[in-house]
């Protein structure tokens, strides 16, 4: 896809963030079932509720103006990042290690989210497309809250048992 100007820009992080998002819906039971402590268990799982209701949020910036269509493209960033949770699971047992591992994992996942939607709110209001802007800032704001429970997971508990 050739990136010409901002709203050509917009469009490719949109798809990219639709991809992204489509791969974690498979990837966050995984890492659910990978898993050992239970509040981890049950972050992964609500995580997974919280990110199909992105994947319909991102149907509805689309829908919110007629020259918003995402292309089918794959955000390898994620692939990437789904891969190296697996790697991660694959190398350890289950256990506070493994647990340690998943969160670092999730975080990584969390950040380039956090990037990603930072900018499409940005470049959202931007454009002009106000209710984009604000369907995108709903999830950015749902990211960095799943960031700060995963640091509280690791810091109050899951770290500690790795010790």
């Amino acid at each position: 896809m050739k990136i010409e100007n901002p709203n050509d820009l917009f469009i490719r992080l949109l798809s990219e963030a639709n991809s992204a998002e489509k791969q974690l819906t498979r990837a966050l039971p995984k890492m659910a079932r990978a898993a050992d402590d239970e509040s981890l268990v049950e972050a992964f799982k609500e995580h997974l509720e919280e990110t199909r209701g992105q994947v319909e949020r991102i149907e509805q910036v689309v829908e919110s103006d007629d020259s918003i269509r995402t292309k089918r493209l794959k955000n390898y960033a994620m692939e990437s990042l789904i891969e190296e949770a697996q790697e991660l699971i694959d190398g350890s047992e289950k256990g506070p290690v493994r647990d340690a591992a998943l969160i670092g994992a999730a975080q990584k996942v969390e950040h380039v989210e956090i990037a990603t939607y930072g900018t499409l709110a940005t470049l959202a209001e931007q454009l002009g497309y106000q209710k984009a802007k604000e369907l995108l800032a709903e999830t950015l704001q749902e990211e960095k809250a799943a960031d700060e429970k995963l640091t509280k997971l690791a810091k109050n508990d899951v770290n500690r048992k790795a010790g």
